[in-house]
């Protein structure tokens, strides 16, 4: 598996850094209005933000004093990707499986 991707995967994996990504597909928001839900010290948070940009599932950027994080589309593009060619792989495992049973049945 291409590293990238096993570091975005990585990412979702936890539950707080899921849940932003969740949220980042709705609108870009800044890091208090991320943080905000969660009861945890902000440096913390953070990390958490740290962790899903550099997987680069997200990017932030700094305008005065407000640091706003969106969704890198690019990468979801790669994830959804990466589950399509997957998808595929088993539908077709599928429906061997599923031929051959009918043609066992048919015996």
């Amino acid at each position: 598996m291409d590293n990238h991707l096993h570091a975005q995967f990585h990412a979702l994996a936890d539950p707080t850094r899921f849940a932003v990504v969740e949220r980042l597909l709705i609108a870009p928001a800044s890091v208090s209005e991320l943080a905000e839900p969660y009861d945890m010290a902000l440096p913390a948070f953070t990390k958490h933000l740290g962790v899903l940009e550099r997987s680069g599932l997200i990017t932030s950027e700094k305008i005065g004093r407000v640091r706003t994080c969106s969704i890198n589309p690019a990468a979801m593009s790669q994830i959804e990707k990466w589950f399509s060619d997957r998808r595929a792989l088993w539908e077709a495992r599928l429906d061997k499986l599923s031929e051959h049973l009918t043609h066992t049945k048919k015996d």
